[in-house]
């Protein structure tokens, strides 16, 4: 084929010689040179594409200066190489062998001369893919291959990309044939390009940690919002709390209950006398003595024979507590201990004179509210042990002498009201520790030692006396001496009364025997301002007939308790038998009287402690008359009907409720 008359403007290695020797070998030789003739064929303008290589350890070569105008492009290996000549498929080269560094070329639009050269833009990088060239058809003429669709770019961060300088034309291999075809570029991987920067992982936990304590923080506040508590105190629209409506007006109240008064008007003596001299009169009181005081003032209003000696059955009880307030610390407590026995495996129970211990389980309470329990002392002796307890005694060497007080009657112990008086016994020898009159045990103190061991899982082993300074294993309490005296006062428990008063025979040096808290109690109201004279009293409950005491004295008694102010020294410690004294149609053995219509005017307002035995009936205590004035009173009555005499009794003392009296 004759040479083009259009040969390129840039110089070129090819030859223009063909050899018709070796142009049938076009198919197979393996030379580096061709033995055809290479054409340089124009191609559409392309704007000029900066480069940027990957940045490696490499330094990249250094490119021609822009005069030359020389590009280095990769050697292209000819696309009619038969396929079993190829080479075996080469590694996909490194990055710096796909990169071309062209030189900056003007363009070929030039500016007109005296025109000012324009700035170049900054360089822009592009990575460009590589592009397969379509293979132009077999043609007489050489033809110019269409321009080709720009490839498109990867851009990293945008640059200007500088105006367009010289085209780079592609190789072309002429074929012996005539055939024109562009060489086929060497396959070039598409350049990767960088993956986007994470984000440090340390920013993103500390994001995640701090949601998810907001979160947290929110679900509290919601939380406490929702309880009432939290939506009361802040008004929240769904507290429970929140009035639903306009503040109800207060409804006004009377008031029917008043406290006494000292400036109330007192009743004369005169008044009183009128009053309570047909009540007085019933044939049914038999012997009546009797007697009313202002405690305020302390006048006697009214005095019917009220130094006669007579029976006070169980009034007894408010000399046996008055002796023991005035003689005990009104916190004073009865103690039942525990000690370590002869041996390792024995216990020795030491009875200390409580009868209100419990056999219930903890928890429950007997008819002695506040009692020391038997199975807290069991717990402490089996922990102070070890549980090494096999044998358990019992010492009741607290009190001596008789069980029973003097003209005690045979049927009084065991009995609904009374046992056998010993230092030690569960629930006062009741058969059921809830019910007050109910069959008692004949062995008390038996009863005691035989529960004690079975719950401590040992053997009851008679009576014994515990050693001095013996290692104490456990110790349980009664209620203060201020309830026990309450109690014992509102059920009349005789066993109760006579423990308190052993209790202050002891602290007085007296022996624990009836005789001694007879003496006792005489001593110590004798020393502090009381007329005993002519009082015989031999036992602390009142179960004996025996016993003589006149209303003057029980009257004495109650007013000192009722002063209306500590100024006597007295009062605030015989104040506790107020509370003890049964209400009239309430409480204790009050609780079913001042029911006749002649007595039920003091319901509620009367306050006495009841004494009764055979032919025997007392009424000693205080009331607050209709006017708001505090009496005291004290009615004995010896050689009466029991079913005769109480309402009797009680119609006297509903009449000091309901009279003026002046």
């Amino acid at each position: 084929m004759p040479p083009h008359g259009d040969e390129p403007a840039w110089p070129s290695d090819d030859s223009d010689v063909v050899d018709d020797d070796a142009a049938g070998e076009g198919a197979t030789g393996k030379s580096e040179q061709d033995t055809g003739a290479t054409a340089q064929l124009k191609l559409p303008e392309q704007a000029t594409v900066w480069v940027e290589p990957p940045k490696t350890e490499d330094v990249p070569a250094k490119p021609e200066p822009a005069a030359e105008r020389t590009a280095f492009l990769p050697v292209v290996k000819s696309l009619d190489e038969p396929e079993a000549a190829k080479p075996e498929p080469a590694k996909p080269e490194a990055a710096a062998e796909r990169t071309a560094f062209l030189p900056v070329v003007p363009s070929f639009d030039q500016p007109k001369t005296g025109e000012p050269k324009p700035e170049p833009p900054e360089e822009r990088t592009a990575f460009l893919p590589v592009v397969q060239t379509p293979r132009p058809q077999p043609s007489d003429q050489v033809t110019a291959p269409q321009p080709l669709e720009q490839p498109t770019l990867f851009q990293p961060p945008p640059r200007p990309v500088p105006p367009a300088g010289i085209v780079h034309a592609q190789p072309m291999r002429i074929e012996p044939s005539g055939e024109v075809r562009p060489a086929e570029p060497v396959p070039q991987a598409e350049p990767t390009p960088p993956p986007p920067a994470e984000p440090p992982r340390r920013r993103r936990r500390g994001l995640l940690v701090g949601g998810a304590v907001v979160l947290v923080l929110v679900i509290a506040a919601g939380v406490a919002a929702a309880t009432p508590y939290v939506s009361n105190r802040l008004g929240l629209p769904w507290a429970p709390n929140l009035p639903k409506g306009d503040t109800p007006v207060p409804a006004a109240v009377t008031l029917s209950l008043r406290p006494p008064s000292s400036s109330a008007p007192t009743p004369t003596a005169a008044g009183l006398s009128a009053a309570l001299a047909g009540p007085a009169a019933n044939g049914a009181l038999g012997t009546l003595a009797g007697i009313v005081i202002d405690p305020a003032t302390g006048q006697t209003l009214w005095n019917h024979d009220s130094s006669q000696l007579l029976t006070p059955a169980s009034a007894t009880k408010l000399l046996t507590t008055s002796a023991a307030l005035l003689k005990l610390d009104p916190g004073f407590q009865i103690s039942t201990k525990v000690v370590q026995g002869s041996s390792p495996d024995t216990a020795i129970l030491v009875a200390g004179g409580d009868p209100t211990l419990s056999s219930l389980p903890d928890g429950q309470e007997s008819i002695y509210p506040g009692a020391a329990h038997l199975d807290d002392l069991v717990a402490q002796v089996k922990k102070a042990s070890g549980g090494a307890i096999t044998k358990v005694q019992l010492d009741t060497s607290l009190y001596s002498g008789a069980q029973s007080g003097p003209g005690w009657a045979p049927e009084d112990t065991p009995s609904t009201y009374a046992v056998s008086v010993v230092p030690g016994m569960l629930d006062g020898g009741r058969s059921n520790p809830k019910i007050d009159e109910v069959a008692r045990t004949a062995d008390p103190g038996g009863t005691l030692l035989q529960t004690f061991a079975q719950r401590l899982g040992a053997t009851a082993a008679g009576n014994a006396t515990a050693p001095d300074g013996a290692k104490v294993l456990g110790e349980v309490r009664s209620a203060p001496l201020t309830e026990l005296v309450a109690n014992l006062l509102r059920i009349s428990d005789n066993n109760l009364a006579e423990a308190v008063g052993r209790q202050t025979a002891i602290a007085n040096g007296a022996p624990a025997t009836f005789a001694g808290v007879a003496q006792t109690t005489l001593n110590v109201l004798a020393q502090n301002g009381f007329d005993v004279s002519g009082i015989s009293i031999n036992d602390g409950s009142g179960l004996s007939p025996m016993n003589k005491v006149p209303p003057k004295l029980l009257a004495q008694l109650l007013t000192v308790a009722a002063a209306p102010d500590n100024s006597d020294p007295r009062t605030a410690k015989l104040r506790p038998i107020l509370a003890g004294l049964p209400v009239a149609g309430g409480s204790g053995t009050l609780a079913d009287r001042f029911g006749d219509p002649s007595s039920s005017a003091g319901k509620g307002w009367v306050r006495a402690k009841t004494g009764t035995l055979s032919g025997v009936n007392t009424l000693a205590g205080e009331v607050l008359d209709k006017d708001g004035r505090v009496l005291v009173f004290a009615m004995m009555s010896n050689g009466s009907a029991i079913l005769e005499a109480r309402p009797a009794l009680d119609t006297l003392a509903a009449t000091l409720r309901g009279c003026g009296c002046r």
